[in-house]
């Protein structure tokens, strides 16, 4: 298990809904500091928080995050970007927009940090939609990083590293502002993986709807799909 307290945690995403939560919650919980990364990263309050420029996508950015912020023992891969609509009316080259920064950014990030993490955590935050497949680009680049970070699960355990692969539904961030359904807070999502996180837990269903989702997996796919039970 790992201990947020003086700990050192890096959170990519952190001008986000859910990248903001993680800062103030390690903070709350112990953090001694924590490198609050985007492309254009914000200010902070705290003397605690570090603003770090990190853009996922480029690995010369990555190597100098890495470099920057040497003294890191939790990462917390929580950037990503949308892309929703249908497979067929989406142009590839968006969707591979969509792979480079969900899945080949993180894998970035993960391998970069892989060496300061002995003893410590990697956190990727997935969705329910890693296993159902309701969101066009983004779930398959969902689905690919769940499969990565199961990968490296076993990759980084003989150093020490926990590996935490955190699962959410709607939670109301920017990314879900313009969806008319019910949201989770934030707050209790990041509660929720931060635990997980401190128990010692490799995987953590951070809502009900992830709950029922992966329980259902081992049903047939009539049972997730049930429009193809009339196709």
């Amino acid at each position: 298990m790992t201990t947020l307290t003086n700990a050192i945690v890096l959170v990519t995403g952190a001008n986000g809904g859910l990248g903001a939560e993680f800062v103030q919650q390690a903070l709350d919980r112990g953090a001694a500091k924590v490198y609050a990364t985007a492309r254009t990263p914000r200010t902070w309050d705290d003397e605690r928080v570090v603003p770090l420029a990190l853009d996922v996508t480029s690995q010369e950015s990555v190597d100098a995050a890495a470099r920057a912020a040497a003294d890191t023992t939790i990462v917390v891969n929580n950037a990503g970007i949308g892309g929703a609509a249908p497979l067929l009316e989406t142009s590839v080259e968006d969707v591979e927009r969509v792979f480079a920064t969900n899945v080949f950014g993180a894998l970035r990030v993960a391998k970069s940090f892989a060496p300061l993490l002995g003893g410590g955590a990697l956190v990727d935050v997935h969705s329910v939609l890693s296993w159902i497949a309701f969101g066009g680009g983004y779930s398959a680049s969902k689905a690919a990083f769940w499969s990565l970070t199961n990968s490296l699960r076993l990759e980084l355990a003989p150093q020490g590293t926990q590996v935490v692969g955190a699962h959410l539904g709607y939670t109301d961030t920017g990314m879900t502002a313009d969806l008319d359904v019910e949201k989770a807070d934030p707050a209790d999502i990041v509660r929720a993986i931060w635990d997980a996180v401190e128990a010692g837990e490799h995987e953590v269903l951070a809502d009900q709807i992830s709950r029922d989702v992966r329980a259902g997996l081992s049903a047939p796919l009539e049972a997730l799909y049930p429009a193809l039970a009339s196709a």
